[in-house]
């Protein structure tokens, strides 16, 4: 299935949680010299914008982004996230999405590996990283991230951050991305890997962290950010997580400090809360 599209959910409450820890994490690479390669195994077009019909028709944006943009008294982390996506950004009705936001954040020596499987938005994304390349070291491809993330492994650097961000539109792909990581770990143990994932009320949603747990029992950091209780019929999404393999030493005490404003921020009931635990090896 194709059917997906990022940009009628670009900068909802899931973006805020997963383009935080995006870059903590990168901008923790960035502190040493040696370069690293990152993989995005489900890029989507990049960049969007908020004012289009695929943004206004829900204008999860609202619930996100805009919210978090107009908040007062944030914690540092958090004004140095918005700082930093506001410089990536060419005006203030567009959002970025995580190649995007990770191509503005490589440096000369780094590389990013980028697939997208959507036509359409593969088209999108080419043409938006083009505008952003200024000699980065940026390579799409127009193909399944799951098979083609494996061959990637290990980079020449062996130093590497790959993102793993699919839609679930298929039952099938909370195994595969179980799957696919455990093969990855296999080829490239010390890569720092992130995993995003949607909270439903589905069997599927609730046992995929208990699942991700196994792969990495000593080294693991699970965020999760609930915005609001689930729905009485069952539907929709109440929230996201991300689960980080071998992780910054430094992003449990980062999130620890963001996590309760950004939870009080995008909260839409009082039922909102945060989950943050983690394992150091």
């Amino acid at each position: 299935m194709l059917s997906y599209r990022h940009a009628f959910h670009a900068g909802n409450h899931a973006d805020m949680l997963k383009h935080l820890v995006l870059q903590l994490v990168l901008n923790y690479y960035n502190r040493k010299d040696k370069a690293y390669t990152y993989i995005d195994t489900h890029a989507g077009a990049g960049l969007y914008d908020l004012q289009a019909a695929f943004s206004q028709k829900v204008g999860e944006y609202k619930q996100g982004w805009e919210r978090l943009t107009q908040a007062s008294d944030l914690p540092e982390v958090l004004q140095e996230f918005i700082a930093q996506v506001r410089a990536t950004l060419d005006n203030e009705q567009s959002y970025c999405g995580s190649p995007w936001l990770a191509a503005s954040l490589l440096r000369e020596q780094d590389k990013a590996k980028l697939f997208e499987l959507h036509p359409s938005d593969f088209d999108l994304l080419r043409g938006n990283i083009a505008n952003l390349h200024r000699g980065r070291q940026i390579q799409l491809f127009k193909d399944n991230g799951y098979q083609g993330l494996i061959g990637l492994l290990p980079p020449p650097s062996r130093r590497g951050v790959v993102l793993i961000d699919p839609p679930y539109e298929m039952a099938q792909d909370y195994r595969t991305v179980v799957d696919t990581l455990k093969a990855a770990m296999e080829r490239f143990a010390t890569g720092t890997y992130l995993l995003w994932y949607p909270l439903l009320s589905r069997r599927d949603s609730i046992e995929l962290a208990g699942h991700l747990q196994k792969l990495a029992p000593n080294n693991y950091l699970q965020a999760e950010l609930f915005v609001h209780a689930p729905r009485a019929d069952g539907f929709g999404m109440h929230g996201s997580g991300m689960f980080v393999i071998n992780p910054p030493y430094v992003l449990a005490e980062q999130l620890q400090a963001a996590l309760p404003v950004l939870t009080q921020t995008l909260a839409q009931d009082d039922s909102a809360h945060f989950v943050l635990q983690h394992q150091s090896a």
